[in-house]
């Protein structure tokens, strides 16, 4: 009696179909944590390089963009690093400071950050960030260079310096906390475009919520693992301490609102706290957009922000600096934070509003999405596209293989079957 080879060869595709698939783990957020556990930590980049800032701004390690970058700083320290612009393109350097959860601070603690030629002549200003309360939490700042505009300075291609500095007072101590750095370049418009005009006659104040039964989403930690969510309603929980990520994707003539609100607290303890739901957000190239906050006394309670329609024009016509920020077309990150006062995890839900339809962007003069600034990017240090290649490798791979193995599948039916024998070939299919 021979063997049946056929389900022989089928065994063999399924354990390599098996092998082949690739795991979920980095496309879907790890389960939430048991109730009381510890807010987590800033999760880092995939693949960011080490680095160390140096005292003297001769000696400042060069950042190269695209990348991103590891450093820590203490309270009372300036770091100088070394960025090399061409004059072409708009320039952004950016900071995350991600304290350990539990840290402390004063509010006005926070970070400053600049950018400037190497005889000392800043090419913008750029203001403080600031944790705002005494519970720490990731904030992010940038310092930028615009290119081809007679009044600005920093023209030039060349060597320029960036410097981090610690702002406030140095209620740290010796302690160290994480700093990720990253440079991103925006293509200049094309010789002879015309700049877009500013948008007018918009609204800030948030239209009234489409309703509905909220979508379970879990935020991440910070920019590089921030869960993508798009117009709608969210539901999520919050620990004490703790700030989860969202990212939205916003075109050119978009505005963006947001409402995040608390549930009522389940624990029995008191609770108040001035500043005890936070609503940040950050732009494509991890600058500031808004920050807001509500107190929190244990009963319901909800914050609100409205932008500016995203306009490249907005960068030198925007009216406040929120406007300003509302520069790119890309993805956007949204910062919910809990005070670490409040006694327990509180349900969350986020409302997400992208209201106007998609507008034609600037002439940009070079691919503006390869650099970080369009929808199809999944913006800087995000392993979402790494993620995506390799599930279509893998898809295709085992696309090749299950071709492969049916057809040996079917050489080895053969061996075992007469060619002529379609009766027991048809039963084979059909088991």
């Amino acid at each position: 009696m021979s063997r049946p080879r056929g389900g022989a060869a089928a065994g063999m595709v399924a354990a390599l179909c098996v092998l082949l698939l690739p795991s979920t783990a980095a496309a879907h957020p790890q389960a939430d944590a048991a109730p009381g556990s510890p807010a987590p930590s800033y999760r880092p980049a995939d693949g960011s390089e080490p680095v160390t800032g140096a005292e003297s701004s001769v000696d400042g390690p060069e950042l190269e963009r695209a990348k991103i970058y590891s450093d820590t700083i203490a309270p009372g320290q300036k770091k100088y690093y070394r960025v090399r612009l061409d004059d072409a393109s708009n320039a952004f350097v950016s900071t995350v400071l991600a304290p350990p959860p539990g840290s402390t601070s004063a509010i006005l603690d926070g970070i400053q950050v600049s950018l400037a030629s190497t005889d000392g002549t800043p090419c913008s200003s750029s203001p403080a960030s600031y944790f705002g309360g005494d519970t720490t939490r990731p904030i992010a700042a940038y310092a930028s260079r615009r290119i081809k505009n007679s009044s600005s300075p920093c023209q030039e291609a060349g060597d320029y310096l960036y410097t981090v500095a610690w702002a406030g007072t140095k209620s740290g101590g010796g302690a160290k906390w994480p700093i990720e750095l990253t440079y991103m370049a925006e293509p200049g418009l094309k010789p002879g475009a015309a700049e877009p005009e500013a948008p007018t006659g918009w609204s800030s104040k948030a239209p009234s919520p489409g309703g509905g039964t909220p979508q379970k989403v879990e935020g991440g930690t910070g920019f590089n693992d921030a869960a993508a969510v798009d117009d709608g309603a969210w539901r999520d929980d919050i620990r004490p301490g703790e700030s989860r990520f969202y990212k939205v994707p916003v075109a050119w003539g978009q505005q963006l609102f947001l409402r995040a609100q608390l549930a009522n607290a389940t624990s029995s303890a008191s609770v108040f706290t001035a500043n005890g739901l936070r609503l940040a957000l950050y732009n494509t190239a991890r600058g500031p957009v808004a920050d807001k906050s509500a107190g929190y006394t244990g009963a319901p309670t909800g914050v609100e922000l409205g932008t500016a329609p995203a306009a490249y024009a907005n960068r030198f016509a925007g009216d406040s600096d929120d406007a300003s920020a509302m520069r790119f077309q890309g993805w956007y990150y949204v910062q919910v934070t809990l005070d670490a006062k409040v006694p327990s995890t509180v349900p969350m839900t986020l409302d997400v509003g992208i209201e106007g339809a998609a507008q034609q962007g600037p002439a940009y003069d070079g691919d503006a999405s390869a650099a970080g600034f369009g929808l199809g990017d999944a913006g800087p240090g995000s392993g979402e596209d790494l993620t995506m290649r390799v599930i279509g490798v893998a898809g295709i791979g085992l696309g090749t293989v299950l071709v492969l193995g049916l057809g040996a599948w079917y050489l080895l039916s053969r061996r075992v079957r007469p060619a002529d024998d379609r009766t027991d070939t048809a039963a084979a299919y059909s088991r």
